[in-house]
């Protein structure tokens, strides 16, 4: 088995070559992209996995799998543990104000 390039410490446990991983990190540097933006991704990723604190209402405490937090309809960049995290945090919690602007930032 070939062994894990230190620089992809977050990543471990995958078989590409230490070369090849130089390689892609060289072209995504000289394309400008931020190769860390990829590591955080798999760290999301991971979390997701695993389980985590995805609820976006800052008093909320619950954890679980990404796929059991709903999604806001409109911007669909936030996520809540139910309808009442949602309605809290659109409420008091800022949503409202800025949920126009994700969503016009990502179409």
């Amino acid at each position: 088995m070939v062994e894990v390039a230190m620089s992809a410490g977050v990543a471990e446990g995958h078989d590409v070559p230490p070369d090849v991983l130089a390689g892609v990190i060289y072209w995504l540097r000289k394309g400008g992209h931020n190769y860390m933006d990829s590591f955080k991704y798999i760290v999301y990723r991971t979390k997701a996995l695993d389980g985590g604190k995805f609820c976006f209402n800052p008093g909320c405490e619950v954890v679980g799998l990404v796929k059991d937090f709903k999604v806001c309809p409109q911007c669909k960049t936030v996520r809540y543990c139910g309808d009442a995290c949602q309605t809290q945090h659109w409420n008091a919690g800022g949503h409202k104000a800025k949920c126009g602007t994700f969503a016009s930032t990502f179409r």
